[in-house]
């Protein structure tokens, strides 16, 4: 069958439902859009070769040959390029409408936590300060560096719990649970979080990116959140850095779309615990039958934007892997599903942890531009922490 003529199916489940059925080793993914949960696995997606999107679709096509209804592929694709992939045909797929925040909450998290920064802050102070030095010298005109917390509990943290937490305390993020497991690891490990940045949605002829940077914490008084989303959309520093993205955006877009529509300007959107400038690009594909123009050929096109990682890239990278001291494995890497059609979700995997048996490690990043302060650089990945944080209980430590 073509798939020009292949019918998307409807949700048939409750969104809460979804959640509540979801257990570790399944794929749940949620958005404004909807709800997704995957259990089994029909096929292994090889990606050796680096080429995951022609790897995807030749997956895909072989599910349909085997009879598969509606095969789709869902997981995650890590941050470098030689990094680590989980894709799968799921076996079976089940869909719910959007969550509305009124779903489970699952059983309490662990109370007791021990925690481990890495690197310690001051050293990420440091790092600042020598990528600035690389900026200062033209080397960079931005870096994303991350940290990391690394937390251990008293018990095996319950991945449920936690995802019912997240999905409850922002249903309009993207949620999401993936299997990421590797050979060595002492359990079953899961990539878990709810991020606030749109890569790219596919469906049908319609595209849709979101890029977020220039970013300030949330806090509880709602008069000083107004006058600190009127100071990050008059911020010359951050919006310099979020035209970095937009543009890069719209650039990479622009090689797969006509109709292209960039907003002049950025919004401020909030998520529970941060402000972020926020520009919604939309565009329109020439061919939608076309495999090469596909959810995933997309996401894999713009990965990594300058949001997560730098202009120049190469340069960024580099940077990148000499400043901070741990592997990022899957954050700042994709996370979705693409189907037979070529529609599909792909988020920023941000906001986001690795859940191993009882260890917990978060992760957060700050974008690094001429003018970028090493302590306020530290306090912004400090509130980014806050949405694991607060679905751990783990925020008073």
């Amino acid at each position: 069958m073509s798939p020009a003529v292949l019918v998307r199916p409807r949700p048939v489940h409750r969104a809460a439902d979804l959640l509540s059925a979801y257990l570790p080793g399944s794929f749940y993914y949620s958005s404004a859009h909807g709800s997704i949960l995957a259990d089994g696995v029909h096929a292994t997606v090889e990606t050796r070769d680096g080429d995951r999107a022609r790897a995807v679709s030749a997956a895909l096509a072989a599910a349909a040959r085997a009879g598969v209804d509606h095969p789709m592929v869902v997981g995650a694709i890590g941050f470098r390029p030689d990094g680590p992939a989980s894709l799968v045909v799921p076996a079976l797929v089940r869909r719910a409408c959007a969550p509305t925040g009124d779903g489970p909450t699952g059983a309490a998290v662990a109370p007791a936590w021990t925690i481990a920064p890495r690197p310690q802050p001051s050293h990420y102070a440091d790092a600042v300060r020598r990528a600035l030095e690389r900026i200062a010298g033209g080397e960079l005109a931005k870096v994303v560096l991350g940290r990391c917390l690394d937390l251990l509990a008293d018990a095996p943290v319950a991945v449920p719990a936690l995802l019912a937490r997240l999905v409850r305390a922002d249903p309009t993020a993207h949620a999401f649970a993936v299997d990421v497991s590797a050979p060595g690891d002492p359990a079953p490990r899961t990539l878990v979080g709810a991020s606030p940045e749109l890569l790219v949605s596919r469906r049908g002829t319609e595209v849709v990116a979101n890029p977020l940077a220039g970013s300030a914490p949330r806090v509880a008084d709602e008069a000083e959140n107004r006058r600190r989303r009127a100071a990050l959309l008059a911020s010359a520093k951050d919006r310099a850095e979020h035209a970095h993205v937009a543009a890069e955006v719209a650039r990479v877009l622009g090689r797969f779309c006509r109709d292209l529509v960039v907003p002049a300007e950025p919004t401020v959107v909030g998520t529970p615990t941060m402000w972020h400038l926020s520009t919604r690009i939309t565009g329109r594909i020439a061919d939608p039958t076309d495999p090469g123009a596909s959810s995933l050929a997309i996401a894999e096109a713009l990965h990594p934007t300058p949001a997560v990682c730098g202009v120049p890239v190469d340069g960024a990278r580099d940077a990148i892997a000499a400043l901070e001291p741990f592997d990022r494995g899957y954050f700042t890497g994709l996370v979705g599903w693409t189907d037979a059609r070529g529609d599909g979700e792909w988020v920023v995997t941000i906001r986001c942890a690795e859940v191993c048996d009882a260890a917990v490690r978060l992760f957060a990043g700050a974008g690094v531009v001429a003018g970028s302060d090493p302590d306020a650089e530290l306090a912004e990945t400090g509130a980014k922490f806050r949405t694991l944080l607060r679905a751990l209980g783990a925020w008073e430590r």
